[in-house]
């Protein structure tokens, strides 16, 4: 678009147009030793979209970014959303058979990799379809690569089409069936539909977040984002290290972050006596979600950092359904907490009806902006009821309101925050020749919450190791799913109609522990 077009046609105002007018010189990215300010940042974010609209993207086309987190992986999100594009976030842990299904599932025209993804994304280029530009955030560039950097001196710094809004992204999870699906709004996500949530939290544009877990993941994206409109600083860790997180907090006097338990679980282990060498005074505010956080790690985290522990319970498809207060942590042990901000929750029985107090029920959901999965539709039908959105978990709500999630319905395993589907890793050991049956269950973890576990049955006379079945489905599946242990059966469990019995495979597993997800 030419500086005259943009004078006659002027687009909607983008958040980060606004800071960097109101406060050009505020400190809107760290990460290591670089920072950016909001004029920097913004002026990059429109350099980054003007860019890609030069490569042929269009307001609502698909660009798949798989990076570590990084400034530039900001300012690619931040350019998109002006754009009114979709950043299709892939997770950096993907094999090449993933990564291109992705791909060609959502129809991505350009495909940006961190330079450490580079090679894996060059893998997968042989079984995607279609005509991608591939853009690399380094220096180590493939045959028909573009280089990042040398986009942006030429590019105009312009403002170039926008949304106005927090843009649309996609968020790939694996399905029930073994086919991941692709969650996102249509609509995106208005400042209107968040400040309910900023207000509930507390969130300030004086606070200074520390992005640790990783950016693909929906939650860590979300507050990143919302502090992004808010005009805060954003603390970058590539990586997690728990002792580099304390020393992040001190230097930059961080004052919240979002973390799955598993990372709060390493950043409490930290001995105490390097523990004791930062100032972790100014953190106001651990906000924990994506899996069940246990009553003793909440306890050792309040020792350590006081009563500022914040939890909720939700999904790609369906934001902050419950919230649960720094107050309530310890004395409403078990729950997720109060519907939250915008909320309305149905507890439903098999036949649709609601159920009362301390019965569990499925849970439903209904938020202003629910998401749907893309060129999914009979995907989104099953989710969806009377404008209601479910994930298929279980819970019961007692008399003052609390929600507990007590079982899910769908099949699936949570280990460190990710969300695993056993079909998926069943369906890849049932191709090893040695197996003719095969369950994948979740077992407790003190770390991980849960670990892949697969209960396999081998043919007759065929014989195969435990590394030898775990090397295999690494292969095919991103590390983080494939099995940590392998228990060799002679008969797994199955109905009259040949249903695998999942509730008798994970009894002897889950027995004594007092829970069973």
């Amino acid at each position: 678009m030419s500086t005259s077009e943009s004078a006659t046609n002027p687009a909607p105002p983008h958040y980060l147009d606004a800071h960097a007018l109101m406060q050009p010189q505020a400190i809107a990215l760290i990460c290591g030793e670089r920072t950016l300010t909001y004029a920097e940042f913004n002026a990059r974010s429109r350099r980054v979209a003007n860019a890609l609209l030069g490569l042929g993207v269009q307001p609502n086309d698909r660009v798949a970014v798989m990076a570590h987190n990084s400034i530039e992986l900001l300012e690619v999100a931040t350019g998109l959303a002006k754009l009114g594009a979709m950043p299709v976030l892939l997770n950096y842990r993907l094999r090449e058979h993933e990564v291109a299904y992705i791909v060609n599932d959502c129809g991505a025209s350009v495909v940006i990799a961190g330079p450490d993804l580079v090679e894996v994304v060059e893998k997968a280029r042989a079984e995607v379809t279609g005509q991608v530009t591939y853009i690399c955030i380094g220096d180590t560039l493939p045959a028909g690569w573009l280089r990042y950097e040398d986009l942006l001196p030429t590019a105009s710094k312009e403002m170039p089409a926008s949304s106005g809004g927090l843009g649309s992204a996609i968020s790939y999870t694996s399905g029930t069936t073994g086919k991941p699906k692709g969650a996102y709004r249509p609509r995106g996500i208005e400042p209107q539909d968040i400040i309910p949530v900023i207000q509930e939290f507390g969130l300030a544009p004086q606070d200074v977040h520390l992005l640790a877990g990783p950016y693909y993941h929906s939650a860590p994206s979300a507050f990143t984002n919302i502090y992004l409109l808010l005009g805060s600083t954003i603390v970058i860790m590539p990586k997690y290290d728990p002792v580099e997180a304390l020393r992040l907090i001190d230097r930059h006097k961080v004052t919240t972050t979002f973390m799955a338990p598993t990372l709060l679980q390493r950043l409490v282990d930290v001995d105490a006596d390097v523990f004791a060498r930062y100032d972790v005074s100014s953190l106001r505010a651990i906000i924990l979600g994506g899996a069940p956080c246990p009553y003793v790690l909440k306890e050792r985290a309040i020792e350590r950092f006081g009563e500022h522990l914040w939890e909720f319970y939700g999904a790609t498809e369906t934001a902050f359904v419950t919230i649960l207060r720094p107050e309530d942590q310890l004395r409403k042990h078990g729950s997720c907490g109060k519907a939250g901000p915008g909320q309305e929750i149905r507890l439903l029985d098999a036949a649709g009806n609601e159920v009362p107090d301390g019965t569990p029920g499925e849970m439903w959901s209904r938020f202003s902006s629910l998401a749907q999965y893309y060129n999914k539709p009979e995907a989104t039908a099953r989710s969806m009821k009377d404008g209601f959105f479910s994930v298929g978990d279980i819970a019961y709500r007692d008399a003052e309101g609390y929600y507990y999630i007590c079982d899910r319905k769908i099949d699936m395993i949570i280990s460190g925050g990710a969300n695993i589907y056993p079909a998926e890793i069943e369906a890849v050991l049932a191709a090893h020749p040695a197996v003719v049956d095969a369950a994948v269950i979740g077992v407790p973890d003190k770390l991980w919450g849960e670990t892949v576990k697969a209960v396999v049955q081998l043919r007759p006379g065929a014989s195969a190791t435990t590394e030898e079945l775990i090397t295999f489905c690494g292969e095919q599946l991103a590390d983080y799913k494939k099995p940590r242990s392998v228990d060799f059966v002679a008969e797994l469990p199955r109905n009259p109609a040949g249903k695998l019995l999942k509730t008798q495979v994970r009894a002897p597993y889950w027995k004594g522990t007092g829970r069973s997800i």
